[in-house]
């Protein structure tokens, strides 16, 4: 059964012309960037969370008294 719903989807698409693959491109390309877009508003809520579990190895093996030190935002991602 589900044979042939794919081969009823590739006839399908076989008979589409150019303007609606274009079409059917453009709502794909604007789904992803709204989830891409809706990814990274809940990232950034929640940095400071993410923050501390990514760097908590890091600070786990640091001398005691001792703390991260970023000279430019970048750094923060050149830590190894």
């Amino acid at each position: 059964m589900t044979n042939n719903n794919s081969m009823d989807e590739a006839s399908a698409m076989d008979k589409q012309s150019l303007t609606e693959h274009l079409a059917e491109l453009r709502s794909c390309l604007i789904y992803s960037l709204v989830a891409v877009a809706i990814g990274f508003a809940i990232a950034y809520a929640y940095i400071q969370p993410i923050a501390d579990w990514f760097f908590r190895p890091l600070i786990h093996v640091l001398p005691k008294g001792k703390s991260l030190i970023f000279i430019s935002y970048q750094e923060g991602f050149f830590f190894i």
